[in-house]
C-alpha cells in the first residue's frame, strides 16, 4: 500500500485531503467543544474551531457562543465581539445563551471601556444594556441572564439597581431562584434593610420577616431603617397591631424611633380610621420629640377632614402654621378643598395666602378650588377678583375655571355678565365645551332667560354637543309648567 505524501500547506490554507470523506456535522463538533470548554481548555476550543473552518464546517449559534465564552475566559473580549460580529454577518441569530455569555464576560472584566469602544460606562452598565438589547431583539432575558447581571451589580455595590432588576423579573413572571437571593445577600445591615424595605413595599411582609430572621441569626442588630421598613410593611397591609408590636419592640431594644417611624405609624392608624391612636402618637412626639414635620401635620389634617372632624382639623392646621410648617402643593390643595366644602372660607383664604407667599409655584388648581368655594359661599365679588388675578400671575383660565365662574355668576343672578364671560373664552384660546354650554344654558333657564337658553341649546347641538341630564330636566320642567313646548 503506497504512502500518501504529506503535502506542506500554508497556515490557514484549506486542507483538501478530506474532500472525499463525509464532513462531520456541527452537532458532532459541539459535542466535543462543550465538555472541553467546561474543563477550561479554552485555547484548545479556539484551535478546534479554526480546524472546523478549514474543513469547511459551518458554525451554528451554539458553537459560536462557546467560542465567545472561550475568548472571554482568555481575556480577549475584542475577539469575543469579533465573533459576535461574525454571527450577525453570517445571519446567525444570537440566542439567550449568547447574550448571557456576553453579559457574564463583560461583568468579569474591569476595563470594559478600553476593550469595547461602544461602551463608555462601567461593566455593570454594559450588562444592563445587554439585557435591554436582548429585549429589543425579541430575545427575552431568562433567569440565567438576570442572575448574571444581578450578581455583577451586587458585587459592585449597586444594590438598588439589582433590586430594580429583581422587581422587573417578578413583573415579567420570572421567578427568582436560590442563586438570585444568594447574590443579594451580603452580611451588612444596610443591605438587609434595603431588602426588607423592597419586599415590604411589594406586600411580601413574610419574606421581609425572613430576612429579619436571617439578620438576627447572623448577629446583625436591626437599625432604625430596618424597623421602619418592617413597620411600613405591616401598615400597608393594615396590620396595625403587628406594626405596633414592632414599634414597641424597637423601643424596648433601645432603638429610638425617628420622625419617619412616627409618621409611618400615624399614617397607618389614619388609613385604618383609628384617629385616636394616631393622635396619641402625635401628642407623644410633641412632648418627647422628635419634632412633628409637614408630613405629620398633613397626614392628621387630611384624616380629620375625611372623618368629618372639621373644627379639630382647622385647629390642628392653625397649630401647623404657627409652628412654621407649610404643607406641599398636593396637601395644600386637599386642605383648601376641604375647607371650602365645609364652608370655612376665611381659613381657606388664609391658607391660600400662605401658599402664595411660600413660593410653592401655584398652578390653576388652587385658584379653581377657591373660586368655586367663594361662589358657593356667595362671595362672588371676591371670586371675580381672584379670577381676574389669574393673568397677573401668568396663568390662563381653563375650561373648568370658566365653568365654575359662569355657574357662580348665574347663581348670583348675573346671567348677562356670565354670558359675556362665556363669549370671551376664545380670547384665551379656550373654546366652550359641552360642560360650559350646559352650565350657561342652565343659568339662563334658572334666571328665566328662556329664549336665550333655547338659542344657545340650538347652537350647542349644531356644534355636536348635547344637553346633559340636568339641563334636559330643567327644559322638561319648563315645558310641563308652561303647558307648551318652548322648542316650537
Amino acid at each position: 500500500m503506497s504512502k500518501i505524501p504529506m503535502s506542506v500547506r500554508g497556515k490557514g490554507e484549506r486542507d483538501d485531503r478530506f474532500d472525499n470523506y463525509p464532513k462531520p456535522s456541527i452537532v458532532e463538533f459541539n459535542k466535543l467543544l462543550a465538555p472541553i470548554a467546561r474543563m477550561k481548555h479554552c485555547a484548545i476550543v479556539v484551535s478546534m474551531c479554526s480546524q472546523m473552518e478549514l474543513l469547511g464546517v459551518s458554525h451554528d449559534v451554539y458553537s459560536l457562543s462557546i467560542l465567545i465564552n472561550c475568548f472571554f475566559q482568555l481575556g480577549r473580549i475584542d475577539f469575543g465581539f469579533s465573533v459576535l460580529g461574525k454571527m450577525l454577518k453570517l445571519g446567525v441569530e444570537p440566542s439567550v445563551v449568547t447574550f448571557s455569555t456576553l453579559i457574564n464576560g463583560l461583568c468579569n472584566q474591569s476595563k470594559i471601556s478600553e476593550a469595547v469602544s461602544i461602551f463608555d460606562e462601567m461593566a455593570e452598565r454594559g450588562a444592563v444594556r445587554f439585557l435591554r438589547l436582548m429585549e429589543g431583539s425579541d430575545y427575552e432575558p431568562n433567569i440565567i441572564a438576570y442572575n448574571t447581571v444581578i450578581d455583577c451589580l451586587c458585587k459592585d455595590g449597586l444594590l438598588q439597581e439589582a433590586l430594580s432588576l429583581l422587581s422587573e423579573m417578578k413583573v415579567k413572571g420570572i421567578r427568582p431562584d436560590i442563586f438570585t437571593y444568594n447574590c443579594l445577600i451580603h452580611a451588612n445591615v444596610v443591605t438587609y434593610s434595603t431588602l426588607v424595605d423592597a419586599h415590604c413595599k411589594e406586600g411580601m411582609v413574610s419574606e421581609a420577616e425572613d430576612f429579619v430572621g436571617a439578620m438576627i441569626k447572623r448577629g446583625i442588630e436591626l437599625d432604625v431603617a430596618t424597623h421602619n421598613a418592617l413597620i411600613n410593611g405591616h401598615c400597608l397591609q393594615n396590620e396595625m397591631d403587628k406594626a405596633r408590636r414592632v414599634f414597641n419592640l424597637m423601643i424596648k431594644k433601645g432603638s429610638a424611633p425617628d420622625i419617619v417611624t412616627y409618621n409611618t405609624m400615624i399614617n397607618g392608624y389614619c388609613k385604618a380610621k383609628r384617629l385616636d391612636e394616631a393622635m396619641e402618637l402625635f401628642h407623644e412626639i410633641s412632648q418627647k420629640g422628635p419634632i412633628p414635620n409637614t408630613v405629620t401635620y398633613s397626614t392628621l389634617v387630611q384624616s380629620m377632614f375625611q372623618l368629618g372632624k372639621v373644627s379639630t382639623a382647622c385647629e390642628l392646621f392653625r397649630k401647623m402654621l404657627a409652628s412654621g410648617q407649610v404643607p406641599d402643593i398636593v396637601t395644600c390643595n386637599f386642605l383648601l378643598d376641604g375647607l371650602c366644602k365645609t364652608g370655612h372660607i376665611e381659613e381657606a383664604l388664609e391658607l391660600f395666602q400662605v401658599m402664595r407667599n411660600s413660593g410653592l409655584g401655584l398652578d390653576i388648581v388652587p385658584y379653581i378650588i377657591l373660586i368655586d368655594g367663594l361662589c358657593k359661599a356667595e362671595q362672588i365679588e371676591v371670586a371675580k377678583e381672584l379670577f381676574h388675578q389669574l393673568s397677573d400671575n401668568g396663568l390662563k383660565p381653563n375650561v373648568y375655571t370658566y365653568c365654575v365662574m359662569i355657574n357662580g355668576l348665574c347663581k348670583e343672578g348675573l346671567p348677562d355678565e356670565a354670558y359675556r364671560l362665556f363669549g370671551r373664552m376664545g380670547d384665551n384660546d379656550c373654546l366652550p365645551n359641552s360642560c360650559c354650554y350646559n352650565v350657561m344654558i342652565r343659568g339662563f333657564l334658572r334666571n328665566s332667560y328662556t329664549s336665550k337658553a333655547t338659542q344657545l341649546l340650538t347652537e350647542m347641538v349644531g356644534k355636536g354637543f348635547s344637553a346633559d341630564i340636568f339641563t334636559a330636566t330643567l327644559f322638561m320642567d319648563l315645558i310641563v309648567h308652561s303647558n307648551k313646548s318652548i322648542l316650537l
